[in-house]
């Protein structure tokens, strides 16, 4: 006889096991800690949107944020103390039961699917890593029966209620996390990642703390006149977020970010990649959460590898997006389909208002996320859950998404569109080729098999399910063709929580067989570390762009942020300031005040290409490189129209140095090598 599921039940006080076997799994320091930050930048982002019908300074933004958090700690408080009372005087709820196997299961077919399923698995993760040898459709077919039959597994854990209990994390167990999470913290002051986006993104901060405005236009090449970047609207909080701290606290907006935003970032991620690992890990889980922080730290190089979006780029806003939301929210979705808890759908909310806050992927990738856990509800006939997690996790963002549209119109093809790769390249940017490759194929493919059983194993199934549609040719294609917004969708991966997934590989245990089950996972936990050393590229080696240091440093080419600052020092009319482009990059993140032609050529994409506008900035920025002078009177008009004032370049420039003679300009300051750069004014 086939066994009807009954009604959800519901858990009992906290602390202790309910009819479905749930236990809360983190423990209340670090579920406190990430819980009360996700709802501490939920306020805040939902405080600083509402600042735009009446123009609040930052400065007042993140005054009333602090009063707010003030008056919700204190209300935290008193809550928890009428809680503890009230659970000391409830009775002990009756011990769970978990259902037996239904009778007439034909277990041995089901093993049998399991087995052809764990193989198929291993068949899509080997030829998808491959690097080409194979046609795609070989792995994209292989994947996409192994995921069909892990959802019909995990459909069938789900509805025969035989899970066992989660434990909760022991002491020694959260002191380690901690310490790991504290480690990685230090670590990101001495390590530093050039990326091109800073200039934006820090630049932005850097614009907030020292003129106390939320720049709504343009604030790179123009004082917040020209029209914005359709790509960029101005409904990420977290840069504004930093400025006002810097302001608040006095310090540059730099050291704000960097020295004191980054650091407590990274013990959030830590924090979020760890319950993602418990709460889903069947056994072992420190094992699982030590692999998946090696992974992070061994396998970055590669520009879109998930390393380099961790502790390089966490104040980047996707950063943190993949980073921490994601493991979270997989965790918010857990407990909330477990429990049915108002409490554990209200931060499913509030985790997407974080979301919204931090970066405009998320209007992208968490729709996507959130319809994989939402198939997953479906397969076993849950429409009201999968119906309330879509409300709750996406109402904010996509309301988001249309008030920006609505009021900055849709977003420009040449912004949306300037790069795309389909199926096949977008597995190999973020899951990368070869072992790695096949690394991650197996924790996409094989962790629905893997992760803890019931609610995990089906949110695994849903997610792996939805990832091999996505993989199949043609489906990337049409989604671009529809979204426009072809530019990003190779980050679709990032609702996989990859890190750790490869983590509870390790987690693979032999029925009845304990020791040798510690043993295997033991062997497996070596082999992937091995590997990601063998064949990853490490966070702090050259190939990754990270520089180490001896001190806390910006995360800039220190020669370059020394020849800016000294450029910053000189004497200078008002007016543009026209230096090499690595060195104009830097210059917004110095200050805000230092006005410079060229930010970054790739932001000029939605101009119009035949405008002076553009035109002019092109022809300066090779001027000031070297790699083309135009001529003479070429030169000069772009200069006059560009409102020019101070010219640097480099010592070697010497076709540059000569132009500027011929037109009249004058050396009035030099600095001497490392880095030789003469700068040159009219007279």
């Amino acid at each position: 006889m086939r066994r009807r599921a009954g009604p959800t039940p519901r858990p009992g006080p906290p602390g202790s096991p309910s009819p479905g076997g749930w236990v809360p799994s983190s423990g209340p320091s670090r579920a406190g800690i990430t819980d009360a930050a996700v709802l501490a930048f939920a306020l805040f982002t939902v405080i600083y949107h509402a600042a735009f019908l009446v123009e609040l300074r930052p400065s007042v933004i993140f005054r009333i944020w602090l009063y707010c958090c003030a008056a919700l700690a204190v209300l935290a408080l008193v809550l928890g103390v009428v809680r503890a009372v009230r659970r000391r005087r409830a009775p002990a709820p009756p011990p769970a039961v978990a259902d037996a196997e239904p009778p007439g299961t034909r277990r041995w077919w089901w093993l049998a699917v399991g087995l052809v399923t764990g193989a198929l698995g291993i068949g899509a993760a080997v030829t998808a890593g491959v690097a080409g040898l194979v046609s795609w459709w070989v792995p994209t077919g292989l994947g996409l029966a192994a995921s069909v039959g892990a959802a019909l597994l995990a459909r069938r854990a789900w509805l025969a209620r035989s899970d066992p209990q989660e434990p909760i994390a022991t002491g020694w167990q959260a002191l380690f996390v901690l310490l790991v999470s504290a480690g990685v913290a230090v670590s990101s002051l001495y390590m530093a990642r050039n990326s091109k986006d800073d200039v934006f993104y820090v630049g932005k901060s850097v614009w907030v703390a020292e003129r106390d405005i939320v720049p709504l236009r343009d604030f790179l090449f123009t004082e917040n006149v020209a029209a914005p970047l359709s790509t960029q609207p101005p409904t990420a909080s977290i840069e504004v977020f930093a400025g006002a701290l810097a302001r608040f606290l006095g310090m540059h907006a730099a050291d704000a970010t960097w020295f004191v935003l980054l650091p407590a970032l990274a013990v959030l991620a830590v924090l979020a990649l760890w319950r993602l690992v418990h709460r889903w890990a069947p056994r072992r889980p420190v094992l699982a959460f030590i692999v998946a922080i090696a992974y992070l730290y061994l396998v970055v190089g590669s520009d879109a590898a998930l390393g380099t979006f961790h502790l390089p780029r966490l104040y980047e806003g996707k950063g943190m997006f993949v980073s921490a939301v994601i493991p979270l929210m997989w965790v918010y979705l857990t407990d909330w389909f477990e429990s049915r808890s108002t409490w554990k759908l209200f931060l499913v909310a509030a985790l997407s208002v974080v979301a919204t806050g931090l970066s405009t992927t998320s209007a992208i990738i968490l729709p996507l996320l959130v319809g994989a856990a939402g198939l997953a509800m479906l397969l076993v006939g849950r429409w009201g859950a999968a119906l309330s997690a879509g409300v709750a996790a996406l109402a904010y963002p996509v309301g988001a998404v249309l008030v920006s549209r609505l009021a900055l119109g849709p977003v420009a093809s040449a912004g949306g569109e300037t790069q795309f790769f389909d199926a096949e390249g977008t597995y190999r940017r973020t899951l990368l080729v070869g072992v790695l490759g096949v690394i991650g194929g197996l924790a996409l493919w094989l962790s629905p098999l893997l992760v803890r059983g019931r609610t995990p194993r089906l949110l695994a199934a849903g997610a792996a399910l939805t990832m091999s549609v996505l993989f199949v040719p043609g489906v990337l294609e049409a989604l671009a063709e529809a979204s426009g917004v072809s530019a990003v969708l190779w980050r679709v991966p990032w609702i996989l929580a990859l890190p750790g997934l490869i983590g509870i590989l390790c987690t693979v245990g032999l029925p009845r067989l304990k020791w040798s089950s510690r043993l295997v996972g033991l062997v497996v936990a070596s082999a992937l570390i091995f590997c990601f050393a063998t064949f990853g590229v490490p966070m702090w080696h050259k190939d990754s762009f990270v520089e180490v240091a001896s001190r806390p440093l910006w995360k800039l080419p220190q020669q370059r942020l020394e020849i800016v600052r000294w450029i910053d020092g000189l004497p200078r009319e008002p007016g543009l300031l026209l230096a090499p482009s690595t060195l104009m990059r830097v210059a917004p993140v110095v200050s805000s005040r230092l006005r410079v032609v060229m930010p970054r050529d790739g932001y000029l994409v939605e101009y119009d290409q035949n405008s002076d506008f553009v035109r002019d900035r092109q022809r300066l920025a090779a001027f000031a490189d070297g790699t083309a002078i135009a001529s003479d009177a070429e030169v000069k008009a772009s200069i006059e129209r560009l409102n020019v004032t101070t010219i640097c370049v480099y010592w070697v420039n010497l076709q540059a140095r000569d132009t500027l003679k011929r037109l009249g300009y004058e050396m009035y300051a030099r600095r001497f090598a490392p880095g030789a750069v003469r700068c040159f004014r009219q007279p």
